[in-house]
Parts: C-alpha cells; structure tokens; sequence
C-alpha cells in the first residue's frame, strides 16, 4: 500500500505544478492583439465556368 500511496503523492504533486504553471501564464503574460489577414485566392471565391448552365425545362 505504501506504493499506492507514493505514486498518488507524486501524480498530485505532477498536477500541482501543472496548475501552477498554467495559473503563472494567465497571471503574468498579456497577449498582444494583432490583425489577422488571410488571404483566399479568388478561384475559392468564385470559381470560373466550367461549362454552360442548361436552361430550365417547363
């Protein structure tokens, strides 16, 4: 049992500093707002004919 209980120890120890370190990076760093530009070819947008549209029968 006392193996349980040391590797129990250790986990929560692991966990612990993950915490912390993740509670550290939301306490000290501040992003930097920035403008994303992304650019989509025009193709994407609107394809060029491929051939003609068939009219609609009635």
């Amino acid at each position: 049992m006392p193996t349980l209980f040391r590797f129990l120890a250790v986990l929560a120890a692991i966990a612990g500093i993950i915490y912390g370190g993740m509670v550290a990076l939301v306490t000290f760093v501040e992003p930097q707002p920035r403008d994303v530009t992304i650019r989509i070819p025009s193709e994407r947008i609107n394809p060029p004919a491929t051939g003609t549209i068939a009219p609609a029968k009635k």
